[in-house]
């Protein structure tokens, strides 16, 4: 900083020909003015500048490296002025993790109409199965569904998501229909292998809360899988909502335990700083809540 602040004084003090003038522009005394060039004479060890009462004359190192100062203070103005828009309208590219299914069902159908209203934002969209870290990977915001493990990161709630329990008809015809949480134990229910949480099923009643250790003969780390094999009448899934949505309307698959709270699933935007967070960041998630909550 002690380094700047010396060039661009002595760039001044050779643009306006005299430390008085310089020292107007920038805001300081003609004592203060000579204190820093003669410091930054002394730190180079070399004569930039003949000073007269009168006159200020560029030394021929002083011309030299004036024209290394102007060109620092110029860049250095330039990235200033290059952000000067972000601070207004979203710009440059905002990096967005998201779960696969997720992205698929929910994010991906939103993205064109916001990438409508911000032209001048690129969306790179990752998918991955794991937390991330959002620093060490350069992610702006993520997606996370359920409980979040990460109190150090700031977190905005889209929206509660209910969770159902289904089976495709083929699968309940020869298996036949659960009518009470307990009779899981009876059925191929299908597991997430990176989540033994996810292998707990909560049921609500009036009789209570009932919780269920899942168990069947297949098992997989990709919530997907646990979807196709699912329609493939491979067993009986909880998925959440906007994964099934579709295939219940069209009959593909038929909700069971229907007496029963299934339980919902929390989905977070997650970023790491509220405070002068990005306004690409900050349009991101305003438009998520409006279309999501």
């Amino acid at each position: 900083m002690d380094k700047l602040t010396e060039m661009t004084v002595f760039a001044e003090v050779a643009r306006c020909e005299g430390l008085s003038a310089a020292g107007r522009e920038l805001g300081l005394s003609p004592s203060a003015v000579s204190k820093i060039l003669n410091r930054l004479e002394e730190r180079l060890g070399v004569r930039l500048l003949n000073r007269t009462t009168r006159q200020v004359n560029l030394t021929e190192a002083g011309q030299e490296f004036l024209a290394h100062c102007q060109s620092i203070v110029a860049d250095i103005e330039a990235a200033e002025d290059s952000l000067a828009d972000y601070g207004s309208e979203p710009r440059g590219i905002i990096t967005v993790n998201s779960t696969a299914g997720f992205a698929r069902y929910k994010l991906l159908p939103l993205l064109p109409k916001f990438q409508q209203q911000y032209p001048n934002l690129t969306v790179n969209l990752q998918l991955s199965g794991d937390t991330v870290d959002l620093v060490a990977e350069g992610v702006d915001v993520a997606i996370r569904l359920g409980q979040l493990q990460d109190n150090r990161l700031v977190a905005r709630k889209l929206y509660q998501c209910p969770r159902i329990v289904c089976a495709s008809p083929d699968y309940l015809q020869r298996h036949g229909y659960p009518n009470r949480p307990q009779e899981l134990e009876f059925h191929n229910c299908l597991r997430l292998s990176t989540s033994a949480v996810f292998n707990q099923w909560h049921f609500h009643s009036v009789e209570g809360e009932q919780r269920v250790e899942v168990n069947g003969t297949f098992i997989t780390d990709q919530v997907e899988a646990l979807h196709q094999h699912a329609l493939a009448g491979g067993g009986v899934v909880r998925l959440a909502e906007f994964m099934l949505a579709e295939d219940i309307a069209q009959g593909r698959l038929i909700p069971v335990l229907r007496d029963f709270d299934c339980g919902t699933q929390s989905v977070h935007a997650v970023f790491t700083h509220r405070e002068l967070m990005p306004t690409k960041v900050r349009a991101f998630v305003d438009y998520l809540v409006g279309s999501l909550g």
